[in-house]
């Protein structure tokens, strides 16, 4: 089976071309639990196999482990053949392994401490560090990670952040675009309002949005989404099952935005849950295939840390969704209306 793929174009340089299913690499940084090389390497070859070339991680992610077991994985591979995105807006300190970050969150990881840098020379270097851990010669994106509310605590720290990127980190991507080093940059982040902020104000190309388009939550439509699809931006999304309860269902302890979800989501999913088994489909499949009927969407990256989950991923992508099924959802309340769902597949 190939995953089928997505050409994007927005400057007329040659674009990038995206399978519709990417690897979100997070899980493989030991987030909750640590993997081992084993585990990893096989659910990075049965990705391979499948036909996934889109894979996407970050320094935080596993505190620069992500990012050297990508290394590991893709050192053989035709460069010309994948695409990469990795992520600036944290440098990575040594340090005693007492005093790293993560703990509780990063298993077995090295001992690192996060710092925040989204100006013009913390994204110089952030770039230069990751592509020594990922060991390859170019990346073809460059997200400015976590910069949403939801990672900096409030509005005001935020701003803050915000205007460092507008004034440093902005500016370097621009520069980098434009000779040649990356094909596009944008922000990755959990909130659609900053990504917002951010195209209103500059000239990104893409944006990693996670959690925030997907069967639960669809208010990015307002005017996030139309923003994009008007500007030629594109969208990866990231947290298409809402972390999880899309994916394992409404059980008990299922997790919604990285905490156990509260009655009313679960509520909202057993209803969804039930129309998708109406018309024979997995709650997973249509979790993933929903945010790529959207236009500005050019691919889904699920996250697998297990070989049980990779290969359900792969089952989702060749899922076939009827169109009754979208219909059944809008004619219930359960999906808005005015959310694209041409051709149902």
């Amino acid at each position: 089976m190939t995953i089928d793929t997505r050409a994007w174009d927005r400057l007329g340089n040659g674009g990038l071309t995206f399978t519709e299913m990417g690897f979100g690499s997070a899980p493989i940084g030991n987030l909750y639990r640590a993997v081992s090389d084993e585990e990893v390497d096989a659910l990075l070859q049965i990705a391979w196999d499948s036909g996934l070339r889109y894979y996407d991680t970050a320094p935080l992610y596993g505190l620069g482990l992500s990012e050297t077991r990508l290394n590991r994985f893709l050192r053989d591979k035709p460069r010309d053949e994948y695409v990469l995105s990795t992520k600036v807006g944290r440098l990575l300190r040594p340090c005693p392994p007492d005093q790293r970050d993560g703990f509780g969150k990063w298993f077995d990881v090295p001992a690192r401490q996060e710092v925040y840098d989204y100006g013009y020379d913390g994204t110089m270097r952030s770039l230069e560090f990751s592509l020594e851990r990922l060991g390859v010669d170019r990346v073809d994106i460059l997200f400015g990670h976590d910069l949403d509310i939801f990672n900096h605590g409030t509005q005001d720290t935020l701003d803050a952040k915000l205007a460092e990127f507008m004034e440093g980190g902005h500016k370097a991507l621009v520069e980098l675009r434009e000779q040649g080093v990356i094909k596009a940059f944008g922000t990755g982040v959990n909130e659609w309002q900053s990504a917002q902020w951010v195209a209103e104000r500059g000239d990104p190309d893409m944006f990693l949005l996670a959690g925030r388009y997907t069967l639960l939550e669809q208010e990015a439509l307002n005017s996030f989404l139309p923003l994009c699809t008007k500007r030629g931006i594109g969208i990866v999304v990231g947290g298409a099952y809402n972390s999880g309860i899309l994916a394992t269902g409404p059980r008990p302890g299922a997790f919604y935005n990285y905490d156990p979800a509260p009655q009313e989501i679960l509520d909202r999913v057993g209803r969804i849950q039930s129309v998708c088994e109406d018309h024979g489909v997995r709650l997973v499949d249509a979790a993933y295939r929903f945010p790529l009927l959207h236009p500005a969407v050019v691919s889904v990256i699920p996250g697998g840390q297990g070989v049980a989950e990779m290969n359900s991923n792969v089952q989702a992508a060749k899922a076939r969704i009827p169109a009754a099924l979208w219909e059944d959802l809008k004619a219930q309340g359960l999906m808005r209306s005015d959310a694209p769902v041409e051709g149902g597949n």
